[in-house]
């Protein structure tokens, strides 16, 4: 017996929700309430597309490139420069993650620009190739090469001497 696309919707849903945030936490440089929003604004995109999911060959990889372009055409506005200034965890980390370390990283990727950490957070936290990540972006491959080089080495920059005190640990 064919699944009604409602309860078809609710299993993709199911199963993608938990990576699109950890995704969207990582684009917006660890604020979590702006992650959930984009979550559920990229979820609620597919399910008004979701009758037409035969036609994409791969539903889970296309979320996660609406998620993406979500998050830049919300940083175009100009409402996206607000920023709450007292940053407390909702949820208690894992016990043998370093929360030093993890706050270092989500400071360091929110200090690039939007294009930048889409283009790290696509190219090494999905482990999408350089094709991928520009068909995601919509921008040449030489783009994403480009846009990797630069965004790393701002990256070492900002990490440099304090990622090694924490790889220490």
């Amino acid at each position: 017996m064919r699944k009604s696309r409602a309860n078809e919707f609710l299993e993709f849903a199911s199963a993608r929700s938990g990576p699109l945030y950890r995704s969207a936490c990582l684009l917006t440089g660890g604020d979590t309430h702006f992650a959930e929003d984009l979550t559920q604004e990229t979820l609620g995109r597919m399910y008004a597309l979701w009758g037409r999911v035969a036609r994409i060959g791969n539903p889970a990889a296309y979320a996660q490139t609406v998620l993406v372009r979500t998050f830049l055409s919300h940083r175009r506005r100009r409402s996206a420069t607000e920023r709450p200034l007292g940053e407390l965890p909702d949820r208690v980390s894992d016990p043998g993650a370093d929360p030093a370390l993890r706050i270092a990283l989500l400071d360091a990727l929110a200090g690039l620009a939007p294009k930048d950490r889409a283009v790290v957070v696509l190219r090494y936290w999905e482990d999408r190739s350089i094709e991928e990540t520009a068909a995601a972006l919509h921008v040449s491959s030489a783009a994403v090469r480009t846009r990797s080089v630069r965004a790393l080495a701002k990256l070492r920059e900002r990490l440099g001497g304090s990622l090694a005190e924490f790889a220490v640990h």
